[in-house]
């Protein structure tokens, strides 16, 4: 049984890292289950507003929520930005095989990917709206505190997708 976080700021490859390694695990017959923060926020808080007091009540449910399937017998993939060590402390401390993977990228970068990307799971340009002060967005103006002894620090600029999701199937030693 595994947990692997996928932590970064907006933007940074988290989620396209995420379907790379589903589909490794696929290959493999492995078990899992992806939990987007994105999607599971349309549900928990469906107009969200980013602040700090949502992010403490949706982070707290979304470890909870990886404790319940990792304690079933499902491996979890947390794909979500996480701001706070805490968020992803509280879930290390919850699930016995954790791994926090740092999807390392600049803001600028994560801004770009970001504002192209299709509006389906995230309200659309984030770094914009941030930028005019419209919402906190960790990275700009809202903290982003960087693991501080991850399992795994994945340079997002350098790595594809692909390779990201090889390095953490050697983390996950499968």
């Amino acid at each position: 049984m595994f947990c692997v976080w996928l932590t970064g700021i907006p933007g940074s490859g988290k989620s396209t890292i995420a379907k790379e390694l589903a589909d490794e695990l696929k290959k493999k017959n492995i078990n899992f289950q992806i939990l987007r923060l994105d999607e599971i926020r349309k549900i928990v808080t469906p107009n969200p507003d980013y602040s700090e007091k949502e992010r403490d009540i949706v982070y707290r449910a979304l470890a909870m929520m990886a404790k319940f399937l990792y304690d079933n017998g499902i491996n979890v993939i947390i794909d979500a930005t996480a701001n706070k060590k805490d968020y992803r402390n509280l879930a290390r401390n919850l699930m016995k095989n954790f791994s926090e993977i740092y999807v390392m990228c600049p803001a600028d970068v994560a801004g770009g990917r970001e504002s192209s990307r299709v509006q389906n799971l995230v309200q659309k340009d984030l770094y914009k709206k941030a930028k005019e002060g419209k919402i906190q967005l960790p990275g700009i103006n809202a903290v982003y505190e960087v693991p501080e002894n991850p399992e795994l620090i994945i340079d997002s600029e350098k790595f594809s997708p692909k390779d990201a999701a090889t390095m953490i199937i050697k983390v996950l030693n499968m």
